[in-house]
């Protein structure tokens, strides 16, 4: 009778550490995911994670659209420094340049695309899934405004003039300023994760809490 307690109880404790492997092991998709997001992911610089390359990306192009917006007389000089705005936010559509070869819109698009899918996935608790929404709207709001800095960029690069040029620059350097910053877009004198308001400061700022949340550092 002793030796079938002791069996019994020691069942009852190789199934709590199973039911507890069992659960770590579930909530391994998730973090993974948003791991991709902050600490690393496969091919970008450095193997860093999404959300810091198009960071990092983004203040390349805000510091060089200033360069080019603080010379709206002279075309060459804004022809040139637009050229690197275009590397830092798309390598596809400008090789060369002082960016990391990965661009804001793929570094941006690929955060929103692995936040999305950490938060579909069955381990995702509440916290993961309610800060997802906010990451990947600001980290869409990142790829929207590299959209039209692109759009805007390639029309600078084929202007004859710098007068035709310059209120060009000058709209791209407004939007580069967002890409991390966002913008107060209703005028409530803060900046909130929604479409067209957060930036990527925005969606740091959620990852951040919601590693908190998952007991992650």
């Amino acid at each position: 009778m002793r030796n079938l307690i002791y069996l019994a109880a020691a069942m009852l404790l190789l199934a709590g550490c199973a039911a507890k492997m069992d659960k770590k092991a579930a909530m391994s998709g998730a973090h993974a995911h948003m791991g991709h997001v902050t600490t690393g992911w496969k091919d970008t610089p450095d193997k860093q994670g999404l959300l810091p390359t198009a960071i990092a990306e983004a203040k390349i192009a805000a510091q060089h659209a200033g360069f080019a917006a603080g010379k709206p007389a002279d075309l060459a000089w804004m022809k040139t420094h637009i050229g690197h705005v275009l590397h830092a936010v798309d390598p596809g559509v400008e090789a060369k340049g002082p960016g990391l070869g990965y661009g804001v819109i793929k570094a941006a698009g690929g955060a929103a695309k692995h936040i999305g899918f950490a938060a579909a996935d069955k381990s995702a608790s509440k916290n993961v899934k309610t800060h997802a929404v906010h990451v990947e709207a600001s980290a869409k709001n990142a790829v929207t405004w590299g959209k039209l800095i692109v759009r805007l960029g390639k029309k600078v690069k084929a202007a004859k003039s710098a007068a035709q040029a310059a209120p060009m620059v000058k709209k791209i350097a407004q939007l580069a300023s967002r890409l991390n910053a966002g913008e107060d877009v209703n005028g409530d004198g803060k900046i909130s994760w929604g479409p067209g308001e957060g930036g990527l400061e925005t969606a740091a700022k959620h990852m951040s809490f919601m590693r908190k949340g998952e007991g992650l550092k």
